[in-house]
């Protein structure tokens, strides 16, 4: 066969829709790490704000250990309405901050079956200045007059911001007892409903709506935040970006950043699922510490059970007035220092020391003079998808530094085990897109890394991709077959071609470019067995980008092998001839050279073999 040639993630400008992807198919992967909650007392944004921190460098394993408080229970069986509090969070950088209030009363059950809720008003210059307590100060600890450990802040009320919360109690935070259940929307009985609206500026009818674990917004930052919306609805929809994302800071990445020892009860604490070019981290307060142990949140991040998360620390930048819901402290990450061992339903659980082992998810984009290497180091592999698809789009847009039209050469490498065997897949393709090629490119590599990702036997130890990304987006289109006939060249697309059994049937493919101009070619030839006389057939010659899908396919390791090692690229054009039918078939695949362009179209014609 021959061929021939005759974001900082601050912007705030609008940016043009993703392209070149069905909107409506799914990617085929188990529910990402974060699920949304019911609304009720809300689940302290504290815990819950799940972080997507573009560009974040999570500093070094801090050597210092956090001070312990290994505090003591207070019984929730003693607790009295109208008893005073008072309790520790952080509304800015890492220091922890009093607050003060008082018990309002106990909910029986009011998380789960022998999990009580306990109600408190809650009052600082901080929560006053918020409209009430805000998302982040999920875990912050709150202590009765003896300096007995009461519980965590950890539900917020279901109608928005306010003093009134729900508090987890720590005698269920410090065993972690309970079975995985969804967590409830808690209904308010008329009694401390009336309670509250008497004792806050809350309505009688507002109480009433009930609590509930406060949302979990996703913080972006590193990628612009509409794109990165508009990059996961388009590969089949996340529980990490949604319409409630907003954007974030970063971290420094240097000796100023929140060292590990500032998780201290009161303080901030981070379970992070990945960090780097993309890090998502759920940001909310520690409860207690003791020994080389530490809880916090009040109620689950993802609800997993067993996790394996890093455990990070982490500096507050400022509450987030919210004047439809409710405020959220915005952060930035800080030392990784440990593992997240447990994700329950009365909190979160973690060991200080080593964090988990990483998967590197790294992407070189090249482009005229510049050349970047990103990389995002994922801790569970959940986050793997949506990392390899929102790490290769920011990469993308920091080197172009722009959402332009052109084309992109990819090749892939991802490394891992399956069933204990280490393997290796590689794939190298073109893209090429009128007015977005960087989003356009991404989608197959991360459909891939989903599919993979899903198999129980199978296990992702790195992800790498090099990325070449040029002006020019000039593509090719297949515009007619020709036959070698009589000494001369016939067009006989859409007609019939004739050839002799026993002779060979030569044909040209003919591509023409974009621009009008150039075109290419590509001749294959077939000698025909003499026993076809009198059999017919059909030619049908198909560009590689006329496929836009097919990585959505494959559901086991050996479809996905198979895919890569014989899938049409799209820069390569494919030829089928198949002559007669049944056991005598004569069927033949032949795959162009590679171009330097995308082939689009499809032609045919249809065979005759004559005496």
């Amino acid at each position: 066969m021959s061929n021939s040639a005759a974001g900082d993630g601050r912007a705030t400008a609008p940016t043009p829709p993703i392209e070149g992807r069905p909107a409506a198919r799914g990617r085929g992967r188990a529910p990402g790490p974060v699920r949304r909650r019911a609304a009720g007392l809300t689940a302290s944004g504290a815990s819950a704000a799940l972080l997507l921190t573009g560009l974040v460098a999570v500093g070094p394993a801090a050597t210092a250990a956090p001070t312990p408080d290994c505090a003591a229970p207070f019984p929730v069986a003693d607790l009295v309405s109208g008893a005073p509090v008072t309790g520790l969070t952080v509304s800015k950088g890492t220091t922890p901050q009093g607050f003060t209030g008082e018990v309002l009363g106990v909910l029986s059950d009011g998380i789960a079956p022998d999990l009580d809720m306990i109600v408190a008003e809650l009052h600082s210059p901080a929560i006053d200045a918020a409209g009430g307590i805000w998302q982040g100060m999920s875990g912050s600890p709150v202590y009765a007059e003896d300096g007995r450990l009461i519980g965590a802040v950890a539900y917020g009320l279901a109608f928005g911001s306010s003093p009134v919360a729900g508090i987890t109690p720590y005698e269920d935070m410090q065993g972690y007892l309970g079975a995985a259940k969804a967590a409830p929307e808690v209904p308010v009985g008329t009694t401390l409903a009336t309670r509250i609206a008497a004792e806050t500026d809350v309505t009688r009818s507002e109480a009433a709506q009930g609590l509930q674990q406060l949302p979990m917004p996703v913080g972006v930052g590193g990628v612009d935040l509409s794109r990165a919306r508009t990059a996961v609805k388009a590969a089949g929809g996340s529980d990490l970006v949604t319409a409630d994302s907003y954007r974030i800071g970063r971290s420094s990445g240097t000796a100023a950043a929140a060292g590990i020892d500032t998780v201290t009860a009161g303080g901030n604490v981070a379970a992070v699922l990945s960090h780097g070019d993309i890090t998502l981290a759920g940001i909310g307060t520690a409860t207690s510490v003791c020994g080389d142990r530490v809880v916090g949140f009040g109620h689950p991040l993802a609800f997993t059970g067993k996790a394996r998360l890093g455990l990070a620390a982490a500096d507050a930048v400022y509450v987030q007035k919210d004047p439809l819901g409710v405020p959220f402290k915005v952060a930035n990450l800080g030392d990784l220092g440990g593992t997240v061992t447990d994700d329950r339903l009365a909190g979160i659980a973690g060991t200080f020391g080593a964090s988990p082992t990483p998967t590197p998810v790294r992407s070189t984009v090249s482009y005229h003079s510049r050349s970047r290497t990103g990389t995002t180091q994922v801790l569970d592999p959940s986050a793997l998808t949506d990392v390899t698809l929102l790490a290769g789009m920011a990469n993308h847009d920091r080197v172009v530094d722009g959402v332009i039209g052109g084309s992109e050469t990819q090749a892939w490498r991802i490394t891992g085990t399956r069933s204990g065997s280490p393997f290796t897949l590689r794939y190298a393709d073109r893209y090429q897109a009128p007015a977005d090629v960087g989003s356009t490119g991404a989608f197959d590599l991360a459909a891939v890394v989903s599919t993979l990702s899903s198999l129980s036997t199978v296990k992702i130890t790195g992800v790498t991709n090099d990325v070449k990304v040029s002006d020019n987006g000039m593509r090719h289109r297949i515009v007619k077959i020709q036959q070698r006939t009589g000494g001369k060249w016939v067009d006989v697309t859409g007609k019939t071609a004739k050839v002799r059994a026993g002779k060979t049937l030569v044909l040209r493919t003919q591509l023409l470019g974009s621009d009008g101009i150039t075109r290419s070619v590509f001749r294959e030839e077939f000698t025909i067995p003499k026993s076809l006389k009198g059999k017919s057939g059909m030619v049908t010659v198909v560009g590689g980008n006329s496929f836009q899908d097919e990585f959505y396919g494959p559901t086991s390791f050996d479809g996905v092998q198979k895919l890569l090692s014989g899938n049409l690229r799209n820069d390569e054009a494919r030829l089928s001839l198949k002559i007669g039918s049944g056991k005598s078939t004569y069927s033949r695949t032949r795959t162009s050279d590679i171009f330097t362009r995308v082939v689009s179209g499809q032609k045919q014609l249809q065979v005759r073999v004559t005496s």
